[in-house]
């Protein structure tokens, strides 16, 4: 069902039982105004009926019974009915012949039957003499439903109406959204530029710009994907390489020569398989997908696991200066990601500081973890340290792949930490900031 239609049902419907309900009130509000004013006859009549009979020359009841008037004589409207009878209940004259009597003792208003009909009747006492004028039902009912016809008709003209401009005003007032929607339709099916519509309305601009942000994501994981392809096929195009030609020596040679070629070898595959794990390290960083197994995990937790994992085993040179609290500061960030993001900055320390001590101070404060990495290595160029984050960036000292501190940037940019790196004569220093929570 379209947007129109379904607004044009429930708005039609809403319509339709406002007029309904505004009709009936109004229908109901006439009919007794109507009744009202056919009373009102008879009362007049009544009274007029009685003006005539006090200029009568002699009195009404010297006429003798069964006396009969006609309407014009009365001078009654047509189809209404008018007795004239004594207080004892003698009729002395009537426009209307009938074998019942309408008059009654009491006065006012009274519904009766006279001679199987429904009468309408008013009483009127007038010195010696009642007069009665009395109204068909059936006849009050055919003017009252003529009456009411006729009122029905232009509020069924002005709902049909109604209905009508509403159907015209819903089309007009969603043609902003069709335009989006034609735009939406002309566009190529790898296109993610933003989405272009001018004059929308502003109900329709937040949904625009909710498109127009989910067009950036899609944008941003296909050059992730497209990032991910060229850096593996540029990658292990090289390994691949070497352990194929270290295979070939291998399978043509002997003893020492043929020794050292599947060591080669292996340690070119050693070398892939670091590049795919951390290939794919970065892909999930980077993607959507979630790390967190709703575990806590405290500063020294982090630190600790990190140095256990570091360096392939040959941690020992690594010396942390822990401070008491950071057993009860918890960090706000995924354990997985945080180990991560620690053990490659540990890595790197470990490949580029030499044979020297590497350093791992952990500082807690205001709503932060602090984690200091210092090496005593030659440092790096202060030209350089601009592209220490770039993907399979490496100096000409460097035997990694390039992707370590790639990884941590991505992690500080997915969990709102920060990464700051200070060279100086004695080494490197690499602080990185994480956000933290206090827990028990």
């Amino acid at each position: 069902m379209s947007l129109r239609v379904r607004l044009s049902l429930i708005l039609g419907s809403v319509f339709i039982v406002i007029w309904v309900l505004a009709a009936a009130w109004m229908l109901r509000d006439l009919r007794q105004q109507m009744m009202f004013s056919l009373d009102q006859r008879l009362v007049a009549s009544a009274r007029m009926v009685a003006g005539l009979i006090d200029q009568l020359p002699q009195p009404l009841t010297a006429k003798g019974q069964d006396a009969h008037f006609s309407a014009d004589q009365f001078s009654v409207p047509d189809g209404m009915a008018c007795q004239v009878s004594s207080l004892r209940g003698e009729i002395l004259a009537s426009n209307h012949k009938h074998d019942g009597t309408m008059d009654d003792e009491r006065s006012g208003f009274r519904d009766q039957t006279i001679d199987g009909a429904s009468w309408r009747t008013f009483t009127y006492n007038h010195g010696d003499v009642r007069i009665t004028t009395a109204d068909r039902h059936q006849e009050r009912e055919a003017l009252n439903q003529s009456i009411l016809l006729a009122a029905s008709a232009p509020v069924l003209m002005a709902l049909l109406g109604s209905l009508g401009l509403l159907w015209i005003g819903l089309g007009k007032g969603l043609e902003p959204l069709n335009r989006m929607r034609d735009a939406l339709r002309r566009r190529r099916a790898d296109s993610v530029e933003p989405l272009q519509v001018a004059g929308l309305p502003s109900e329709l601009q937040p949904l625009l710009d909710t498109q127009n942000q989910l067009f950036l994501r899609i944008a941003q994981t296909i050059e992730r994907e497209r990032r991910l392809t060229d850096d593996a096929a540029h990658e292990l195009r090289s390994p691949l390489t070497v352990i194929k030609t270290h295979l070939q020596v291998a399978r043509m040679t002997d003893g020492a020569v043929r020794e050292q070629a599947l060591e080669h070898a292996e340690q070119g595959t050693d070398r892939m398989h670091r590049t795919l794990e951390q290939l794919l390290m970065l892909a999930r960083v980077e993607g959507s997908l979630s790390f967190d197994d709703g575990v806590q995990c405290s500063a020294e937790q982090v630190a600790r696991q990190a140095i256990e994992d570091a360096g392939g085993g040959d941690n020992r040179r690594i010396h942390l200066r822990l401070p008491e609290a950071a057993a009860k500061v918890y960090l706000s960030m995924p354990a997985p990601l945080a180990v991560a993001a620690l053990r490659n900055l540990l890595d790197n320390a470990l490949r580029h500081g030499g044979d020297a001590a590497v350093e791992l101070e952990v500082q807690a404060q205001d709503g932060q973890v602090d984690f200091l990495v210092r090496d005593h290595g030659p440092g790096i160029a202060q030209e350089d340290l601009e592209h220490l984050t770039e993907r399979f960036w490496r100096n000409g000292q460097s035997g990694g792949c390039g992707l370590g501190l790639a990884i941590v940037q991505a992690i500080v940019q997915r969990c709102a930490g920060n990464l700051r790196f200070d060279s100086r004569a004695d080494g490197l220093r690499v602080s990185l900031q994480v956000p933290a929570r206090s827990g028990s």
